[in-house]
């Protein structure tokens, strides 16, 4: 059977999306995860696969084109199926697909009285791949409207705000307050009082974890297994016996006992900041729960301190920003062949330049904004290495977005200053300070953290003398810079005490020669070593 493809929502503000490349033709196989089209959005321009197998029977939206979320993208399905009644909009008796939400429902029918909708984990940022939801803002029962925030979820990259675009009762949670689900993993659900949602959670269950919220005790969950396991099939009358109801919750306790320490969200993010075991500490709440108050009283006593202890081992879990930086990091090293160009600039000039300027300006400027600038104008001239690879093509950019590294508590974060050449020394300045600020208090915009041409890494601040960085891809080339260091140097036949700085450019091989590297480092040495030229 035939099924539709809709423009989906690749960003939690995207309305329309434009089809930059299609990598299918019409009548071509496709296969489930290849990659169908290439889809720019509000934010950044990113590749969209297929969750079905088929062939390609109809493009809707040609290269070049823009159309809203949820327009009809493209068709899937048998080889000379005849798709010409969905063309021209007869929906009926088949599913839509929509891939926003990677799940496949019938299509609505009006006059049904259980209307919801199924909210998924949604994708972040190009390389989300799970989330984390770190705040609520609805419970479950409570009215949603379109354009509420519903909760806050932690990505790879930043910790942001997503807002419903529906409106209804929020029936179900999938993901509680400090879990983690896939992208597309149930989130929620919302939709009108009543609405029988249970053939969704069976069809596509969330994530395994039930929350105290939740409409579903974890004792009632533990007892409908174990009648299953135990082939329990009396009529209801006597599977309501007391005396049999009471058996089965026993069971049910002691296998939850057995297999994990029952412990609220709260209890167990409480835990984990102040770095205690939680399985050594006796719970309070219904059941044995550990909660709030257990952990907030709770002290270590000597029979309680493990071998581990002792020997002052402390496990730190990885954010999904440490998971993701790993991933890219590890990618970028072993596909993208990395070389080393190494230099080392006169930075007295440097030096003067800044003081005077920082002695009339009210924004004072540092090197590493004298170096963006420099660096912004070098890439100008030189739009090969401010370049991306693509197995077909090279593609060299003339607008200059500098990615400016900022070390954060859970790893690296690089915002974007677009079109750095066209700003000044000041403006950068402020700029980076706004950037560097938010980042650590992650609330940087997705929008603000892509779409890089070129990244510089600076730790010249915590008196590295020279280092060198991977490559941050897209790019095809890094900067990485040390600190300014006093030391002999020959100047005009004399031997001076000087100020030098070493740096070193990281370049992908398949999109940046050696000598085209060399020559933008020339240009880059001509403006740092005569700054007095950044500003004409």
């Amino acid at each position: 059977m035939a099924e539709i493809i809709n423009m989906p929502r690749l960003s939690d503000t995207m309305e329309e999306g434009t089809v930059v490349k299609w990598f299918k033709k019409t009548g071509d196989k496709v296969n489930e995860g290849d990659i169908l089209a290439e889809i720019e959005t509000d934010k950044a321009t990113m590749e969209f696969e297929s969750f079905n197998s088929g062939i390609l029977l109809h493009i809707g939206i040609n290269e070049g084109e823009s159309a809203l979320v949820d327009s009809l993208l493209a068709i899937i399905g048998d080889k000379d199926e005849d798709v010409s009644s969905l063309i021209s909009g007869k929906k009926e008796n088949i599913e839509v697909l929509d891939e926003s939400k990677n799940i496949k429902m019938p299509v609505s029918n009006s006059e049904s009285s259980n209307k919801f909708e199924v909210i998924n984990m949604p994708r972040l940022s190009d390389t989300m791949e799970k989330g984390t939801v770190v705040k609520w803002f609805k419970k479950i029962g409570e009215k949603v409207n379109e354009g509420d925030i519903l909760a806050e979820i932690e990505t790879d990259k930043a910790t942001m705000e997503f807002e419903s675009f529906n409106s209804g009762i929020l029936l179900h949670i999938g993901i509680n307050e400090g879990e983690s689900g896939p992208v597309d993993t149930i989130l929620a659900i919302i939709g009108e009082k009543g609405a029988d949602f249970a053939g969704v959670l069976t069809a596509q269950p969330s994530i395994d974890s039930i929350s105290q919220k939740s409409e579903i005790d974890p004792k009632e969950i533990q007892v409908e297994t174990l009648i299953k396991e135990n082939e329990i099939t009396s009529s209801d009358n006597d599977f309501n016996s007391v005396e049999k109801k009471e058996k089965i919750n026993q069971e049910a306790k002691t296998s939850i006992s057995n297999q994990r320490k029952l412990a609220s969200p709260l209890a167990k993010k409480i835990a984990k900041e102040k770095g205690l075991d939680i399985n050594l500490i006796k719970g309070s709440g219904d059941g044995g729960r550990v909660i709030k108050r257990d952990i907030v009283n709770f002290q270590y006593k000597p029979t309680d301190i493990s071998k581990s202890q002792i020997e002052s081992i402390k496990e730190i879990s990885n954010s999904q920003m440490r998971k993701t930086i790993a991933k890219r990091l590890s990618s970028s090293k072993f596909t993208a062949p990395h070389y080393y160009l190494s230099v080392e600039f006169d930075m007295d000039n440097c030096i003067s330049f800044r003081n005077q300027l920082n002695s009339f300006s009210e924004n004072k400027i540092s090197f590493n904004d004298i170096l963006i600038k420099a660096t912004a104008l070098s890439l100008a001239k030189h739009p090969d290495v401010n370049s991306t690879w693509y197995d077909d093509k090279i593609v060299h950019h003339n607008h200059v977005h500098m990615g400016v590294a900022v070390a954060v508590s859970e790893g690296l974060v690089v915002p974007v200053l677009r079109f750095a050449d066209q700003e000044n020394i000041s403006q950068i300045g402020i700029k980076v300070k706004d950037f560097a600020s938010r980042a650590r208090e992650k609330k940087l915009t997705q929008s603000e953290i892509e779409g890089s041409t070129f990244t510089i890494s600076n730790l010249g601040m915590f008196g590295i003398k020279e280092f060198t960085s991977i490559i941050n891809q897209p790019n095809s080339a890094i900067l990485s810079v040390g600190s300014i260091m006093k030391k002999p140097v020959v100047k005009e036949g004399e031997i001076v005490i000087g100020n030098t700085m070493k740096l070193t450019l990281a370049c992908d091989h398949r999109s940046v020669d050696g000598a085209t590297g060399s020559r933008f480092l020339e240009t880059l040495k001509l403006f740092v070593e005569n700054p007095a030229t950044i500003l004409l």
